[in-house]
């Protein structure tokens, strides 16, 4: 038995992916955090940390900056120098600083991760959509597409690996999206928060700002190790943004609105990165094992279909042929709570977080199955 068999009852804690549907049959596959515990390392830790019992304003120690520059290196081969790090109490809060840190419209692609739609909007800034492609159920780049958009965009928000049709891009598709980016003249911001997540074990993930200097000087890049190690409570991430000016202008937007980064947070950050190797691993297979099994029993049911999941533990699932004008509510009926495709602008979709036990999975595909034929 894997140790992420172990059930863990989160119905009466402060889950806000559980309380969702409090004192109702439902099994709750949305939010992205996962069912299970953070890694042994990373809960010692925090026991060392609170036990000193002084919780006052905190920052990044040298050797939590030595953990995160050790595991870029050692992950992606990528040299990150300390000064470009910049502490963030979350991934989402970098997105809406990026966009208040560069002047003019946001350009990205849809279907995406709701707060890519939304911090534009926050910002004041003009957002431009192109759709993302799937010629033979596979997602790629429309390049025709996105060359016909506003050249008024200056700020091109990039999800990599992709959340939600679990792309792990490749060199060649980022290598394409960097010339485009240059072409426009275009800040890249890469959410790389999935980045720990890749399930397929021919791929790899390749961070955008590694791919040139060119790449590295016109990049904003968000990372965090809260999806990974499932520590998303703890609020710590971090952008690497090696171009100084553009820096500035990034902590410029940060001041007067963005908090310290809670220090529980920053603990855990340097465990998960330096102690945490051997269970990551065992999550990655496990992670790929549910994968299967929810394409295989997707695949299988008339009226749904969904493409091979590269990374994350988000399924992606096109229900469009059961003809609902409710997807998400129809299969909440049906006892499963999943995310509504139309807030990441794609209406008729679902996306389904595998990230729980395999009984809990198990059950939950049943009543997926119940649903796709009770419509």
């Amino acid at each position: 038995m894997s140790i992420f068999d172990k059930p863990l009852d989160r119905r009466a804690s402060d889950s806000i992916k559980w309380s969702k549907y409090a004192g109702r049959d439902v099994l709750p596959l949305w939010v992205a955090d996962m069912d299970f515990a953070a890694p042994p390392a990373v809960l010692e830790r925090l026991q060392q940390r609170l036990s000193h019992g002084v919780f006052g304003y905190g920052g990044a120690w040298p050797a939590l900056t030595e953990a995160v520059l050790a595991h870029l290196e050692d992950e992606y081969q990528w040299r990150v120098e300390p000064e470009w790090l910049v502490w963030l109490p979350g991934l989402v809060t970098g997105l809406n600083v990026a966009c208040r840190a560069v002047d003019g419209d946001v350009l990205t692609a849809t279907p995406i991760y709701p707060p890519f739609l939304s911090a534009p909007h926050f910002s004041g800034r003009a957002l431009h959509r192109v759709e993302l492609a799937c010629p033979d159920g596979h997602w790629q780049w429309d390049k025709n597409a996105l060359f016909a958009t506003s050249t008024a965009s200056r700020l091109f928000l990039l999800c990599h690996p992709h959340n939600p049709v679990g792309r792990c891009w490749s060199r060649k598709e980022l290598l394409e999206l960097a010339a485009f980016a240059a072409a426009r003249d275009l800040i890249v911001c890469s959410d790389e928060i999935h980045c720990g997540l890749i399930l397929d074990a021919d791929k790899r993930h390749i961070p955008f700002a590694s791919l040139s200097p060119d790449a590295a000087q016109r990049s904003i890049t968000l990372m965090a190790p809260s999806k990974t190690f499932n520590i998303p409570g703890l609020g710590c991430a971090f952008a690497v943004i090696p171009d100084a000016g553009l820096r500035r202008r990034f902590e410029r937007a940060m001041a007067g609105i963005v908090p310290h980064v809670n220090v529980l947070g920053l603990a855990a950050c340097e465990a998960a990165y330096r102690d945490c190797s051997d269970w990551h691993r065992e999550l990655i297979a496990y992670l790929a094992g549910n994968r299967d099994r929810v394409e295989a029993a997707v695949n299988a049911l008339p009226g749904a279909k969904m493409s091979h999941v590269e990374a994350t533990y988000l399924a992606w699932i096109d229900v469009r042929e059961l003809g609902l004008a409710k997807p998400a509510a129809h299969f909440e009926a049906h006892g499963l709570g999943l995310s509504d495709g139309a807030d990441f602008g794609a209406p008729g979709w679902l996306r389904l977080n595998f990230g729980c036990t395999r009984a809990t999975l198990d059950a939950a595909l049943e009543r997926f199955s119940k649903a796709c034929q009770t419509t």
